[in-house]
C-alpha cells in the first residue's frame, strides 16, 4: 500500500510541461486509495466493502493507466488490476489483518462486487467519486469548499434499475458536480493527455526490449523507474524529450505523431426520486452527448 504513494493520479502527464498539467499538488495512489476507502465507510459503514476499496489499486504499475496503453488496453484500461487479488493472497501481513477482522481475500479482492465501491459508468461510486473530486479540486475547477458542498448533499438510494447508487438529494448540486466532472473527463481525453500516455508507454516498452528495465520494475515505484530512465545515455535523453513537451499539434506525417484513442470517463449523477442529470436538465444531456461524440481519429504530435 506505501508503494502507491510514489504512483501518481495523473500517469505520468505531471511531468511533461504541457501548461494544463503544470503546477499541480502531489495526488497519489495511496491518497485516492485511502479516500475511495473512506467514502465507502461513510455510505455504508461495511468493513469489508471499505476494505475492497482500500485494496483496489493495490496492482497499480508507476503511471498507472500508461501500462494499459503499453499492453494495449487504451479503452478499457483494467489490464493493471490483474494482480489484485494475487498480491492480497500473498501478503502474510495483509492476511493477518483479514484474520483478524472475520475476512477472506475473495470479500475484498473485487470492489466490483460492491456497486457502492464501485459501478458500471456514469453511475456515481467511491472510485469515480473520489478522483473526480480530487481532480476537481487539483485542476482548479472548484474549491474545496465548494467539493465539500456538493458531497454533503450526497446520499445512498435506489436507481433506476433498484440498485444502490451513491446519488444526489438536490438535483441543482447534481448539476453542478456534473458540469465540473464533465470538465475533468474532457482534460482526461484531451490531446495533451493521450500524446503524454502514448508516448511514455512506448519509452518504457523500448527499455524493457532493451533491457534497461524490466516490467517487474513498474512495480517498484515511479521514483526507481525514472532512476532506471536515467541510468543509460539513451533512456535519459528519451525521458528528457518526453518531459520538455509543452504543446501539442494536429498534423499527420510525422515521425512522431500519432492517432491515439483513449478511454472516455464520464458521470452522469442519478438525483434521489427524480432520475439522472442528463435526462432532468437537456443542456447537459447535450453537452455530454457532444463530449461522447468527438472524434480521435486525429494525428497529434508533441511538441
Amino acid at each position: 500500500m506505501l508503494r502507491l504513494d510514489d504512483i501518481g493520479m495523473n500517469c505520468g502527464c505531471e511531468y511533461t510541461s504541457f501548461p494544463l498539467f503544470e503546477g499541480l499538488e502531489k495526488y497519489s495512489r495511496y491518497t485516492h486509495s485511502v479516500g475511495v476507502a473512506l467514502i465507502v465507510w461513510h455510505f455504508t459503514h461495511d468493513v469489508r466493502q471499505s476494505t475492497a476499496g482500500l485494496l483496489h489499486d493495490i496492482s497499480s504499475p508507476a503511471f498507472a493507466h500508461v501500462i494499459d496503453f503499453m499492453h494495449g488496453d487504451y479503452l478499457t484500461q483494467e489490464s493493471t488490476e490483474n494482480g489484485t487479488e494475487k498480491i492480497i493472497a500473498e501478503s502474510v501481513e495483509i492476511q493477518q489483518r483479514l484474520k483478524k477482522y472475520g475476512m477472506k481475500t475473495s470479500e475484498v479482492a473485487d470492489y466490483h462486487l460492491y456497486p457502492i465501491a464501485d459501478n458500471d459508468t456514469p453511475r456515481l461510486s467511491a472510485d469515480r467519486l473520489e478522483y473526480t473530486i480530487g481532480n476537481i479540486v487539483n485542476y482548479r475547477q472548484a474549491s474545496y469548499e465548494k467539493t465539500k458542498e456538493l458531497y454533503d448533499n450526497l446520499i445512498v438510494g435506489i436507481n433506476e434499475e433498484n440498485q444502490q447508487e451513491i446519488m444526489f438529494a438536490d438535483k441543482n448540486k447534481a448539476l453542478e458536480f456534473a458540469k465540473l466532472s464533465l470538465q475533468c473527463s474532457k482534460i482526461y481525453v484531451s490531446d495533451e493527455d493521450r500524446y503524454s500516455m502514448q508516448r511514455l508507454a512506448e519509452l518504457l516498452k523500448d527499455c524493457i526490449q532493451r533491457g534497461i528495465m524490466t516490467e517487474a520494475d513498474l512495480y517498484l515505484g515511479e521514483s526507481f523507474v525514472i532512476e532506471k530512465l536515467m541510468s543509460t545515455e539513451f533512456s535519459a535523453n528519451e525521458w528528457r524529450k518526453f518531459r520538455a513537451y509543452s504543446s501539442i499539434e494536429r498534423i499527420d506525417g510525422s515521425p512522431d505523431s500519432r492517432v491515439i484513442h483513449a478511454k472516455k470517463r464520464h458521470i452522469n449523477p442519478f438525483v434521489s426520486g427524480q432520475g439522472r442529470v442528463a435526462d432532468i436538465f437537456p443542456e447537459y444531456g447535450d453537452a455530454l452527448r457532444e463530449y461522447l461524440a468527438e472524434s480521435q481519429d486525429y494525428a497529434i504530435c508533441g511538441r
